[in-house]
């Protein structure tokens, strides 16, 4: 059986480590190097770096901050954020990440997909999907913890979770791994930040569309949450951010509770 991984994510905008809710309400969260380094010692299975306003602003992911995350990490690491261009990933693999995240990008240009699979092997290649519920006027007016359990459609947006698509998640999904991608990164626009949970019913619905591994992200907030989303799901991974960032919850601690629990990983 595989291991389940614990990853944090270094949300990075203006060169330092951001945190919000619902991808609004952005607070600094420190210095995206010395963040590294503290999930390198504490032994986090990869690490994510996404430039969250880099598509937005249409500009590229800052290299020289990707170089110096990449000096102080031996564990995976994934970047992701204005990545455009064939050139682009290349420029972010010879800087330092193990593997790249196509957003915004591979809405608009799905080929992209299956061209840097090619190049650089799919092992390289993560799609990152941000999706948002789709509901009517009245389930609007509902909770959204009541609308998550009933709502079984959600919708991809990109430019940092700005801009509606009209895509459908699941369809993205099976697309995205049918072009080459090898890996999904899936993040609860509806959880993001609030602390109350993943969203296990996106996160079912997306992994078992898929073969390929799928990470699960939005809404870590306690120990418990992590158990149920390895649980209830088959998400290979979890990742969070202003848990790990606030020290509210440490990496070791997060796995010594799962392997308590009968969840396999990597101590």
């Amino acid at each position: 059986m595989l291991t389940k991984r614990i990853i944090p994510c270094l949300d990075i905008n203006k060169g330092r480590v951001v945190k919000g809710v619902n991808f609004v309400n952005l607070k600094d969260a420190g210095d995206p190097v010395e963040n590294a380094l503290i999930y390198e010692k504490e032994g986090a299975d990869e690490l994510v770096f996404l430039d969250i306003t880099a598509s937005y602003q249409k500009r590229k992911t800052t290299v020289t901050l990707v170089k110096k995350v990449s000096h102080v990490v031996f564990m995976p690491f994934t970047v992701g954020g204005g990545v455009n261009t064939i050139e682009d990933i290349r420029n972010l693999l010879l800087a330092g990440a193990d593997k790249v995240s196509l957003n915004t990008a591979a809405v608009k240009d799905p080929f992209l997909i299956k061209k840097a699979s090619r190049v650089f092997g799919s092992q390289c290649i993560v799609v990152a999907i941000d999706a948002k519920m789709i509901r009517n006027a009245k389930e609007k007016k509902r909770t959204t913890q009541y609308a998550r359990r009933n709502t079984k459609k959600w919708e991809v947006y990109i430019n940092g979770g700005r801009t509606p698509t009209g895509l459908d998640v699941i369809r993205w999904a099976k697309k995205v791994e049918s072009l080459g991608a090898g890996e999904i990164l899936l993040t609860s626009m509806d959880c993001d930040g609030t602390k109350e949970g993943y969203d296990i019913v996106l996160t079912q619905a997306v992994s078992n569309a898929v073969k390929i591994p799928v990470i699960a992200s939005g809404g870590a907030g306690k120990l418990s949450h992590f158990y149920h989303i390895f649980s209830k799901t088959k998400a290979t991974a979890a990742l969070a951010a202003s848990v790990f960032h606030y020290r509210q919850l440490r990496i070791r601690e997060v796995k010594r509770y799962l392997k308590k629990r009968g969840v396999e990983v990597r101590i």
